[in-house]
């Protein structure tokens, strides 16, 4: 476990040292929880009193708090994301020595970089490549033709399918698979009716520093390739079906379903069990609530909402009851407009 002081952590970090600069810190905890020689930080104001109140060796705290504090601090101007690289440098992964397990299963094809390192029942098929300090943790799966980056992080379980592309320093995250087939069906009339399987013959391509979270499925394109732009970050059990595009620097929560050919801007935020239709476009820079319901383009950014509020049971039948004659209420509406109209002319 490294030892690092809070003179290490403002070379790292930059920002400004109120109080000790030498005191000693081993790791990372909540203001709640931290004790001697564990670092915990502070977002606002809001927080002061924890903040008083708590045990730990040191704090980083925003730039513009004039309120002084009992402890140590590195003061930063983005407090959230300092921590999180204090975090990374006070916790770092283990890691292994490269090499290939004895267990795992490469095919004589591929080209696995000397400094990559595969765990036991790793499969990598025909011509799959594995770049530099890649690390695959056990059962995963890298089908034909797969390429993967440099850095990059291959949780157990993760399936990246035949073609697919990741880019260097990729997260993925245990049972997540990329490059399933996309939902695509045609309808057959013969026989009283049935479906038929549409190939799949794009791909999937996440470009650089892209995350993708336990259990999300990132389906491949039908005939063009599905698309998550570099920075983008997945959280658990999403699913992108076939030739969407993920804009870069996007966040998607968990639960988010995404149906075929929408494409989303950059920097969007999207909230948690959102449900988005397919061939719709969404521009950079929007927000979309968690548990909405999106139908249609969003043209400009800002803030989309569709969440009714949460409401007592009985308050809620009277509602539903409510909408069900919504269409007539607003055709009664309309006609006396029509007849206000009329009066006023008269």
């Amino acid at each position: 476990m490294p030892v690092l002081t809070l003179a290490d952590l403002q070379a790292h970090l930059g920002g400004q040292i109120r109080g000790e600069a030498h005191v000693r810190l081993t790791a990372a905890a909540s203001l709640e929880q931290a004790g001697p020689g564990q670092l915990s930080f502070l977002v606002s104001a809001r927080h002061l009193d924890k903040a008083r109140a708590s045990r730990a060796g040191a704090l980083i705290v925003p730039a513009n708090l004039d309120e002084a504090l009992p402890l140590p601090c590195l003061a930063v101007d983005n407090p959230h994301a300092a921590f999180a690289r204090a975090v990374a440098l006070l916790h770092p992964e283990p890691v292994p020595a490269p090499g290939i397990h004895p267990a795992a299963v490469v095919d004589p094809s591929a080209r696995v970089d000397a400094t990559a390192r595969l765990g036991p029942g790793v499969v990598v098929g025909a011509e799959a490549e594995i770049g530099a300090d890649t690390l695959v943790h056990p059962g995963c799966v890298i089908g034909p033709g797969a390429r993967i980056g440099r850095h990059c992080l291959l949780h157990p379980r993760v399936v990246v399918q035949h073609g697919c592309r990741v880019g260097d320093r990729v997260i993925l995250h245990p049972g997540c698979v990329i490059g399933g087939d996309g939902f695509g069906l045609a309808w057959e009339k013969d026989d009283g009716g049935h479906w038929s399987k549409v190939p799949q013959v794009g791909r999937v391509i996440l470009e650089d520093d892209v995350e993708v979270g336990a259990n999300t499925t990132i389906d491949r394109g039908a005939l063009d390739d599905t698309v998550v732009e570099q920075g983008a970050k997945l959280d658990n059990l999403i699913q992108i079906a076939h030739n969407c595009r993920i804009g870069r620097h996007t966040a998607i929560a968990a639960c988010v379903g995404i149906a075929g050919s929408t494409r989303i801007g950059a920097w969007c935020q999207i909230g948690g069990a959102a449900m988005i239709i397919g061939h719709l476009d969404i521009c950079d820079r929007v927000t979309v609530s968690a548990g909405t319901f999106v139908a249609k383009d969003i043209r400009e950014p800002g803030t989309y909402t569709s969440v009714q509020p949460l409401m007592r049971h009985e308050d809620w039948l009277r509602n539903a009851a409510h909408l069900r004659h919504l269409d007539r209420l607003a055709a009664r509406v309309r006609a006396l407009e029509k007849s206000s109209d009329k009066d006023e002319e008269r």
